[in-house]
């Protein structure tokens, strides 16, 4: 089935709206259960994570390939499965999706709308973490999508999972979940200033994932492909 690009535009909204409102939201609530045991609240936030991961991807993948992550949507604009439009209409959506998504978040525990976090994520460690952390990701949707297309939810919700503890950054990976979390003075939060740094390192790490991809899978992209992540193949 072709989906029309107003619904994957939507697709794209709704399923980075409620990523969000799940890792912001599973934030607060780990971090208030968890009295001060931050290994417990990780654990918490990485475990509801990844189940919504697994969830969004098998219902929207479909629909919009269910990116939610400008990163995936610019390698896949790369792969030229996605129009430059559509990518930047992509783009707009996740931005807009996890903003509502993170206040969402805040709504549902009595919060302030929007908030200003305060958590300091910067340096070296933290910007290598983001770039493993998006390369591991990228490396494990194109492997994935090439070897069984039908595993990529899982995959990708694996991936985030491991990587929430593989590295030291807790594996944002998502230029909009980052620019959201800086908007949620929460457990899940990263200070403004510190957003650039960790956009950067995600671009570049998705960029080396699929240079990666093409020379280990011999990637090439197949008018036959499944849709799951890459969408419907045409703009």
């Amino acid at each position: 089935m072709t989906y029309s690009v107003r619904q994957r535009i939507a697709a794209e909204v709704i399923g980075s709206a409620l990523l969000l409102a799940t890792v912001v939201g599973s934030g607060i609530m780990a971090d208030t259960l968890a009295q001060g045991n931050v290994a417990v609240a990780l654990l918490a936030n990485t475990i509801a994570t990844g189940a919504i991961l697994y969830v969004l991807i098998t219902a929207f993948g479909p629909v919009s390939g269910a990116h939610f992550n400008p990163a995936v949507t610019l390698i896949f604009a790369l792969r030229t499965e996605v129009t430059a439009s559509v990518a930047i209409a992509y783009v707009l959506a996740q931005l807009v999706g996890t903003i509502c998504g993170a206040m969402l978040a805040h709504t549902m525990f009595g919060q302030s709308l929007l908030q200003i976090s305060e958590h300091g994520r910067s340096g070296p460690a933290q910007w290598l973490s983001e770039v493993i952390a998006t390369f591991a990701l990228v490396l494990t949707i194109l492997g994935t999508l090439r070897a069984r297309p039908d595993a990529v939810p899982v995959s990708v919700a694996l991936v985030i999972v491991a990587a929430y503890w593989f590295t030291a950054s807790t594996s944002f990976a998502n230029p909009a979940v980052t620019i959201a979390r800086s908007l949620s003075d929460t457990f899940a939060g990263i200070a403004p200033a510190d957003v650039p740094g960790f956009v950067v390192a995600q671009f570049v790490g998705a960029v080396l994932g699929l240079l990666i991809a093409e020379r280990v899978f011999g990637w090439v992209r197949q008018e036959s492909e499944q849709p799951s992540f890459s969408g419907s193949l045409e703009g």
